[in-house]
């Protein structure tokens, strides 16, 4: 037995050693195309970002696993060790220079702006002033928009196509975002043009840690390597990408040498008008990703909401009957997680607590923000409950004999439990779907899904109607559980006091 345990060590072992070391990498899928988005057909990663990162994996000798996140937390995912390089279309500023290591720039471009095809008196941005223009948060643009020595009312967004959209149906005036997103989301919509020409200049660069200084070199051979060979040249070429700009830095031809093969099968699948019938094949097609977000999403529902009831009553414990100290920190602990927003606590556990040492796991983090900040809530639900028994009964039952924790457990806490039941329904729900802000820490649940699946394919309507659908069918099983414990209890309760009837139980059992 020793050798076979032996043989299947060694042949454990032998297989790590010969795989591949894994090239983790971050980016945001949501951003969508042409960056790296969710492929509709196979739910694989998809992208000119995507491609670079597979070809300089290979360079590398590695292996990629990509890690979500969201675009504004990557660089914070980054500093934690979520994964160890950023491709995701971040433009290398100075600011951003000072807390991370930058590799030479893999792409070239400028800011394009977009207008309504009937406005005819804005060309360029002096003829912004006083105009509503839709922009991305956190990006070139906006501080682009900001520095103007004029005013311009700067509306920011987080996903490009709702900048597009809005811009189309004249809740804004026009779109000031980078020309590879306006060259996929602006420029095939007829209602939508491109005015003026290029504003601007940036360059996008793959981000690694300042303190990786001997990883980040081999990224640079390798990216050096795959760009003086023209493989990059060629994947922007597919992906229509291939510009002046980026000819001009790496000294090559500006006219392309393949045709946009991926940049018209993108157009042709994403912008033509399909039937009821194609629409219901393709939200068919999407359900199995859907239903695996759903599955996280429930699992991460269910353990946060029990973490939650746990902490709820030994809060309302201590507050109602604790030394005044437990007291005082329960009291504390309501009012700090009950009153500040669960979109913050989840910041600072996650993105947070690293600087202090204490480094979460991403399910573990969601977990106990949901939990801390849903067991305030609780606690509140359960200490409204137990004083809504008359302290009478309490008295009664010390005198007929029992200590006070019987008095608690036998005939306070189960009527108390009558009591709460709906609230406690409620909240669960609530917690259901509170869990989709865990997207923001590498947490791929519902919520993401749909936005992954929706950026892509400009469905937010149809998949929205779908994936709240699938929010309420995974709901409903306890909101119909939750009321059949209701009857039972009012049922019982209807026969005769509950007090009576656990009293009676108990002096029997003495």
């Amino acid at each position: 037995m020793n050798k076979i345990y032996f043989l299947i060590s060694l042949v454990c072992g032998i297989h790590i050693a010969c795989a591949a070391p894994k090239l983790r990498w971050g980016a945001d899928v949501e951003s969508g195309a042409p960056f790296s988005y969710v492929s509709p057909e196979d739910q694989s990663v998809i992208g000119f970002e995507a491609e670079i990162v597979e070809l300089l994996a290979k360079e590398m000798g590695m292996e990629v696993e990509h890690v979500q996140n969201s675009w504004d937390g990557l660089i914070e995912g980054l500093k934690r060790g979520d994964y160890d390089i950023i491709v995701n279309g971040v433009e290398i500023t100075a600011d951003r220079a000072e807390v991370v290591r930058f590799s030479r720039p893999y792409y070239y471009t400028a800011e394009a702006l977009t207008v309504r095809k009937s406005t005819f008196d804005i060309a360029g941005l002096k003829d912004l002033k006083n105009r509503k223009v839709g922009t991305l948060d956190a990006s070139l643009a906006q501080k682009i928009l900001k520095e103007q020595p004029f005013p311009i009312s700067v509306v920011g967004y987080d996903e490009e196509i709702n900048i597009y959209s809005d811009l189309a149906i004249g809740r804004t005036d026009a779109a000031l975002l980078d020309e590879p997103i306006a060259l996929y989301y602006a420029k095939p919509n007829i209602d939508l043009k491109l005015v003026g020409g290029p504003i601007g200049y940036m360059e996008y660069g793959m981000v690694t840690r300042l303190q990786d200084e001997e990883f980040n070199a081999r990224v640079s051979k390798a990216l050096d390597k795959l760009i003086q060979d023209g493989s990059i040249q060629l994947i922007l070429e597919r992906w229509n990408l291939w510009n002046a700009m980026t000819a001009k830095a790496w000294g090559k031809n500006a006219k392309p040498r393949t045709p946009p093969v991926a940049y018209d099968e993108y157009i042709k699948k994403t912008w033509k008008k399909t039937t009821i019938k194609e629409r219901l094949i393709k939200y068919a097609s999407f359900l199995p990703m859907l239903l695996k977000g759903a599955a996280m999403t429930l699992e991460l529902s269910i353990i946060s909401m029990i973490l939650a009831m746990i902490l709820g009553l030994g809060t309302t414990l201590c507050r109602l009957y604790g030394h005044p100290v437990l007291k005082w920190l329960a009291l504390v602990y309501v009012e700090i997680f009950r009153g500040t927003p669960l979109l913050i606590q989840l910041y600072l556990i996650f993105y947070g607590l690293p600087h202090v040492g204490l480094n979460l796991e991403p399910f573990v983090a969601a977990i106990i923000g949901l939990g801390l900040n849903y067991g305030a809530c609780e606690a509140e639900n359960y200490r409204a409950g137990i004083l809504s028994i008359p302290k009478t009964q309490m008295d009664a039952s010390q005198a007929l004999g029992m200590n006070w924790y019987q008095s608690l457990r036998y005939i306070i806490l189960p009527q108390a439990f009558r009591v709460v039941i709906p609230p406690v329904t409620n909240d669960f729900i609530a917690l259901l779907k509170d869990s989709s802000l865990v997207s923001i820490i590498s947490m791929v649940e519902l919520t993401a899904v749909y936005g992954q699946l929706a950026s892509n394919s400009f469905d937010y309507l149809g998949l929205g109607v779908v994936t709240a659908s699938v929010y309420f069918l995974i709901g409903l099983p306890f909101v119909r559980l939750s009321r059949h414990f209701e009857n039972q209890m009012m049922n019982s309760a209807s026969k005769g006091s509950v007090s009576r009837s656990w009293l009676t139980g108990f002096l029997s059992r003495r």
